[in-house]
């Protein structure tokens, strides 16, 4: 979740990446001057499930989406990303194949790094391991979070959580009140939510009816972010 500002340059977007942000200016501009952008649009598969792992992408613009494909043939959303996010690395690391599939929910452009360059990074660059470390260490959190809410909540518990989700990875914070500007489509949330499109404009309209939440057109509004939280968590 970011706060309410201007999009900053793809230098300052990198260095606002939680694995880049220790370094110094000077280390900054040396793994930028290795990235190459390359932009991407709306529905625009980025990585495909099996793909060789070649490079690691930090997203300079827009949002993206990471899924799979069930055994039945459903998608199934694993997570959005969005500016200063990374996707790529696991794949990078271990040496197999992508494991999900990443498609553009918006314009944007991703930097990508090679896989030799962002593999000699980490060994020249022992805070940006450490700080990959903790970042891959938050995500398995956040998993176990998705694992529990999908198992034991009820339905507005998990349309709740999903809203959780996207608050904390493409929302933006203002003065308590989150923004989420492009809400995913219904069936998206629907997907992350392990649920049904009825039951989430369902939710949505309650969350809405007891002041929740506010929408306007594609954004949502969760209006007090804390007591959200608390009442949901």
């Amino acid at each position: 979740m970011t706060q309410d500002r201007a999009t900053p340059n793809p230098l300052e977007v990198l260095g606002q990446t939680s694995m880049f942000a220790d370094l110094d200016d000077a280390e900054l501009k040396l793994v930028f001057s290795r990235t190459q952008a390359r932009p991407f649009r709306k529905d625009t598969v980025i990585l495909t499930e099996n793909d060789p792992a070649a490079a690691v992408y930090i997203i300079s613009r827009g949002q993206v989406k990471i899924s799979s494909l069930s055994d039945d043939g459903r998608e199934v959303i694993l997570g959005m990303l969005g500016e200063g996010d990374f996707f790529g690395e696991i794949a990078v690391l271990d040496g197999l194949q992508r494991s999900a599939n990443v498609v553009g929910m918006s314009e944007g452009e991703v930097m990508v790094l090679s896989s030799g360059d962002f593999l000699d990074i980490l060994v020249r660059q022992p805070v940006v391991s450490l700080a990959l470390l903790r970042e891959l260490a938050a995500r398995l959190r956040k998993a176990d979070e998705q694992i529990k809410s999908l198992s034991l909540e009820d339905a507005t518990g998990k349309v709740a959580a999903v809203l959780l989700r996207l608050a904390q990875d493409i929302g933006r914070i203002k003065r308590g009140r989150v923004e989420i500007d492009a809400l995913p489509l219904q069936q998206d949330m629907a997907n992350m939510a392990g649920t049904s499109r009825e039951t989430i404009s369902r939710v949505l309209q309650a969350f809405g009816r007891e002041g929740m939440i506010e929408r306007d057109g594609p954004k949502l509004i969760i209006l007090d972010f804390q007591k959200f939280k608390d009442q949901y968590c």
